[in-house]
């Protein structure tokens, strides 16, 4: 892709019609297919937007390249302010490299920032590199919080 067809690239917000393109784009980034997760996620930020925040990035033809959405809470962990949570974001492999993934990440900084929400947070698998530095690239810090797991299958 060229340098025309990067600012000929547009943000938008999701739509009902994106689910298949969404889908198609995380498996080739993920080698799977998560429709599930797609399909509950993006009817979840349809129907509440003011809850959400999706948006979609076209090349200049108008085909999905790119996709992000991200949660709008309030009060968690005893917080008093609004936090958006990136919960995906991705881009066609294709078109990778091109800044595509920081046009998102810009989109969704500017809507929470014009709808008050404080901050933009998310969790990266540790061994993955390239996301690592990717979010780094962006701006974002190791959050004094860390996330604690333990499996259910374990008796106490």
């Amino acid at each position: 892709m060229g340098a025309d067809a990067d600012r000929e690239s547009r943000i938008r917000p999701l739509r009902p019609e994106d689910l298949e393109p969404v889908v198609e784009i995380d498996r080739r980034i993920t080698g799977r297919s998560r429709r599930v997760f797609f399909e509950k996620r993006l009817a979840a930020a349809l129907a509440d937007s003011g809850g959400f925040i999706s948006v979609a990035l076209e090349d200049g033809n108008g085909a999905l390249i790119g996709f992000s959405i991200a949660r709008v809470q309030t009060g968690e962990f005893g917080e008093d302010r609004r936090v958006a949570v990136l919960d995906v974001i991705g881009v066609d492999p294709v078109s990778q490299k091109h800044r595509h993934g920081m046009q998102l990440l810009e989109a969704i900084t500017d809507y929470a920032r014009k709808h008050g929400v404080d901050e933009l947070r998310t969790q990266v698998d540790w061994n993955d590199g390239g996301l690592i530095g990717f979010f780094a690239s962006a701006g974002f810090l190791l959050a004094p919080s860390q996330v604690l797991e333990r499996p259910t299958t374990r008796s106490l």
